[in-house]
């Protein structure tokens, strides 16, 4: 079982960080038609509770704009949220974007749950230990639709060793990232100050649900680490 631990040096950043994970394994293929219904029932549903206006207040996406400004000094109207960055291309009328199965669903759950979603392709880790830890100073991410760039030991990021996956709690590294091949699956959600440990593990749940319904596997238990 992969095992995912916070460091010190993240414990010391502050209390509040939550990280829910477990993993989902022998994925088959999509039911095509319920996926559908439920992207267009999530858009319908994104319409109707928010507004562009109003969106920044809600509790959740408000804890992830702090938690941005106050301890990763990232301007969170510039780099936002993803759950927030989702609902509002939703709420100015661009389409839902389909990437494939796996992704989609992660990107439904977030929406719908407003926490930020992980989803790694297990058979592309070289590690079952993975850590969130404070970034070294030179090491290299690349991003998921980006060009490789280094870091500074201002951001946290789940790694292996010195292989980034993530930088958190907003970007995804290409090296795993979920693919058409794709059958075995890291899930992990993330929470911040402001967040509950229960909200974290509620998405992560879903998650795991949705992605069974609708594409089959077997999936572990739930694991959860806080600050």
């Amino acid at each position: 079982m992969i095992k995912i631990t916070i460091s010190d040096d993240v414990r010391a950043l502050c209390t509040g960080i939550t990280i829910a994970y477990a993993t989902i394994l022998n994925l088959g293929k999509v039911n095509e038609t319920k996926l559908n219904e439920l992207i267009n029932s999530t858009i319908e549903e994104v319409k109707k509770s928010y507004t562009l206006e109003h969106l920044k207040y809600e509790p959740i996406i408000r804890a992830y704009r702090d938690f941005y400004w106050h301890y990763l000094k990232i301007d969170p109207t510039k780099t936002r949220p993803a759950s927030e960055a989702l609902i509002r291309r939703i709420l100015r009328g661009k389409p839902f974007p389909r990437i494939n199965p796996i992704v989609d669903i992660g990107n439904i759950i977030s929406i719908k749950t407003r926490i930020c979603v992980g989803l790694y392709d297990i058979d592309k880790l070289t590690s079952k230990q993975l850590v969130l830890r404070k970034a070294r100073k030179g090491e290299v991410f690349h991003p998921i639709g980006g060009k490789p760039k280094e870091l500074d030991e201002s951001k946290i990021v789940l790694a292996e060793d010195s292989r980034i996956l993530h930088i958190f709690p907003h970007r995804d590294s290409i090296l795993t990232a979920i693919d058409d091949k794709t059958k075995n699956v890291l899930l992990v959600t993330c929470g911040v100050p402001g967040i509950s440990k229960r909200q974290v593990v509620n998405a992560l749940d879903l998650l795991k649900e949705t992605l069974y319904t609708l594409m089959g596997g077997e999936y572990s238990e739930t694991f959860v680490e806080t600050t």
